[in-house]
């Protein structure tokens, strides 16, 4: 594995092939917590890891410097897969000082005991002399929490950018012209959308910021280190930030006895009558993880559920939910479902569409047990009006 990133600059974080759940989102290809090394006259480490693979981080550490010399652990990001090893690496590193921001100091506060640990507190433009190496750190709030911020190698023009342009991708390799770069694109999309995707105005700030600076390699908190294809990234996360839709239509539905199906079938077929990609989505076989990236981009959705108890399905009722949270922008939808004494199923699910601002191409479309030619044509003709807002896309 190579783990060099410029002369006296070492990986030595920790690779997880295993993790499949990351607080609701489905990690399908594992994740890394990358921490970095940074040898000088002053040696420093950048981030930690997860609390259990802390052993593995330090031993990656004694293999390059003793643990005696390590002067600074600077913490990006007070999240415990980035901090949780801190109380280790420092009962290890006798001589370590804490740097980070006032926020994230008080952050780390409330997770740990920090009574003995000693804090260099920077702030946003501070710089750090190691001896010929020069760090220099700016705050970057709500990309993805409050406390968070960036660290900058000024003379090798690395950005060690915290949990931003990261990937929950566990790979053997470091960068990311080793790797498979489709695949990298979509993780990286998949955790903007499931992480980063209701920070807009902080995701347009940090950008606007990061941007006066010259960058060589940018090294995330997560995933492969960029230095083949930063412009690409860079243009994607712009991109992402105002979800710029694309030419597709996303239909996802859950069904009881098939007629809710026949009806997402029927705007399906409606939308495919245009030039436009269209997404039919059973959410019985699709997780959350995989629908919001797929909504992140999408001009037009449809969104169905059958009446259950007066509500909506519970996995429609979860997806939507999960959804919400995540404030997606720009999207003109129907919502429509079956039912067998009361309408609500399709009422609710447009509560939920509405919630997140989005536009009607039609009032809900319901239909009492199962859905007949007549709602399979209004349906039909649902996807049709979608088709059109996704045809205005680009």
């Amino acid at each position: 594995m190579k783990s060099t990133l410029a002369d006296g600059v070492t990986w030595v974080g920790f690779v997880d092939w295993n993790v499949r759940d990351f607080h609701g989102y489905v990690t399908a290809r594992g994740s890394t917590y990358n921490a970095y090394l940074i040898e000088d006259e002053k040696n420093a480490v950048i981030d930690t890891v997860k609390a259990q693979y802390a052993d593995d981080f330090l031993a990656r550490i004694a293999a390059q410097i003793p643990l005696d010399k390590v002067d600074y652990i600077i913490c990006n990001h007070a999240e415990p897969d980035h901090s949780g090893g801190f109380p280790a690496a420092l009962k290890a590193c006798p001589n370590a000082t804490v740097v980070c921001n006032a926020k994230c100091q008080a952050a780390l506060a409330r997770h740990f005991d920090v009574s003995d640990w000693k804090f260099l507190v920077v702030k946003e433009g501070d710089t750090l002399s190691l001896g010929s190496k020069t760090l220099q750190f700016f705050d970057t709030p709500m990309v993805h929490w409050p406390e968070s911020m960036v660290t900058y190698y000024m003379e090798e023009e690395i950005l060690f950018s915290m949990d931003a342009f990261g990937q929950h991708y566990a790979t053997s390799y470091r960068f990311d012209d080793e790797a498979d770069m489709p695949e990298i694109m979509q993780e990286a999309k998949m955790y903007y959308a499931n992480i980063v995707l209701p920070f807009e105005r902080p995701v347009g700030r940090a950008l606007e910021k990061l941007g006066g600076l010259k960058i060589r390699m940018i090294a995330p908190s997560h995933g492969v280190i960029w230095r083949s294809h930063i412009a690409e990234i860079m243009a994607a996360y712009q991109g992402w930030r105002v979800s710029k839709p694309v030419k597709k239509v996303v239909i996802a539905f859950t069904s009881m006895w098939n007629s809710t199906r026949n009806m997402a079938k029927a705007i399906a077929e409606g939308a495919e009558e245009y030039d436009v990609n269209v997404h039919l989505l059973d959410m019985a076989d699709n997780n959350n993880t995989t629908f919001v990236t797929d909504i992140m981009d999408a001009a037009a959705v449809a969104f169905g559920s059958p009446t259950l108890n007066m509500g909506i399905m519970p996995r429609m009722a979860s997806a939507l939910t999960y959804l919400r949270g995540l404030k997606p922008k720009g999207k003109t939808g129907v919502a429509f479902g079956s039912y067998g004494w009361a309408a609500k199923g399709s009422e609710e699910v447009a509560g939920y569409m509405q919630a997140m601002g989005m536009e009607f191409v039609c009032d809900p479309i319901a239909c009492q047990f199962s859905a007949d030619a007549a709602t399979l044509a209004e349906c039909r003709e649902a996807g049709r009006a979608l088709a059109r807002v996704a045809l205005q896309a680009e």
